[in-house]
């Protein structure tokens, strides 16, 4: 089974994986919007004939209420005979450390139906999501949605900066031009007195 990055030619056949597992269902137009918005963080597995069965559409929430910046799963769905090999947990983390690398984010959230016990299950047991909230009517059919959270602090200890640490970095990167250019003189005399390869100079 691979997990790989969705790319915008995949998006029809995640919209069919939706319609087949899910009872909500999306236009074309919304996978783009995410696909085309947070290109990094929509994730598909693929069985060894490179046939999707599962994915996971996400995005980054804009302009939060509470000022931290955290993704969304906007959708989540593996086909039904793929079910319990582990692939919405490897889905989840990528999509999850994806948001951390790429966004800084600081926690996901998702929206479940109540009556929804296995992904209550995997969601809360396996995964770590919280409820936050309950929200009355929350589907086109009348039910009640559980507001969830997840931390992301393990993966932000693992791959991520934090805002202070990658404001610093931006300004270091910033303001690396003049030292960038002294490097280069330097380099140039160096390259006169050594018989060191191109590549080690490069560098």
């Amino acid at each position: 089974m691979n997990v790989r990055n969705a790319r915008p030619e995949d998006l029809i056949n995640m919209q069919h994986c939706n319609l087949l597992c899910l009872p909500e269902n999306y236009q074309m137009k919304y996978y783009l919007y995410h696909g085309l918005s947070w290109p990094q963080l929509s994730y598909l597995a693929e069985d060894e004939g490179g046939k999707i069965v599962g994915y996971v559409l996400a995005k980054m929430e804009e302009d939060p209420d509470d000022q931290v910046p955290h993704g969304h799963i906007t959708s989540l769905a593996v086909k039904r005979t793929y079910r319990r090999l582990g692939i919405a947990r490897k889905l989840m983390d990528q999509a999850s450390r994806a948001m951390v690398e790429c966004f800084d984010a600081q926690y996901v959230s998702l929206h479940v139906r109540v009556s929804n016990r296995a992904a209550l299950n995997l969601y809360q047991t396996t995964l770590g999501f919280e409820i936050t909230d309950r929200e009355p009517k929350y589907y086109a059919d009348g039910e009640d949605a559980f507001a969830m959270k997840r931390d992301l602090k393990s993966f932000i200890d693992k791959f991520g900066l934090r805002r202070g640490e990658r404001a610093l970095a931006d300004k270091a990167q910033d303001g690396g031009g003049e030292a960038s250019k002294e490097e280069g003189g330097k380099r140039a005399k160096s390259k006169k007195q050594t018989q060191q390869s191109d590549a080690y100079n490069e560098e």
